[in-house]
């Protein structure tokens, strides 16, 4: 159901760099980009996370309560993505581990604060 998530930077070529290279852990690609934003997908019928300036000029803001879940297929790939990361400069909002039966997670914020996961379930 969700087509894309965007998130607000106050720096586009910062967050550019931190997401090519944590995005490509999960093989997502850049699908399009301008001056403005940039969009990542891992294909074309798969939902996809974008940055951008906000439109209205003001400043960047990081959502209370707002988080960018990204699913994954293993225990191995939560852990790579989540330390991916943390080693590009991201800071860690839960280490991973198993929150329930099922459901495997860590939490980070990226450069700009925005707070994401990665999970898998299973």
């Amino acid at each position: 159901m969700i087509g894309y998530v965007t998130l607000g930077t106050h720096d586009l070529d910062r967050a550019a760099a931190f997401y090519d290279a944590l995005l490509a852990e999960i093989g997502a690609k850049r699908m399009m980009s301008s001056d403005r934003f940039i969009a990542w997908t891992a294909s074309p019928r798969s939902p996809g996370l974008s940055v951008t300036y906000p439109h209205n000029g003001e400043p960047a803001t990081v959502g209370n309560g707002t988080m960018v879940a990204l699913v994954v297929d293993s225990r191995d790939k939560v852990d790579r993505l989540h330390a991916k990361a943390l080693e590009l400069g991201g800071t860690d909002e839960g280490a991973v581990g198993e929150r329930s039966p099922q459901f495997y997670a860590g939490y980070f914020r990226d450069l700009d604060g925005n707070k994401l996961n990665v999970f898998c379930m299973g």
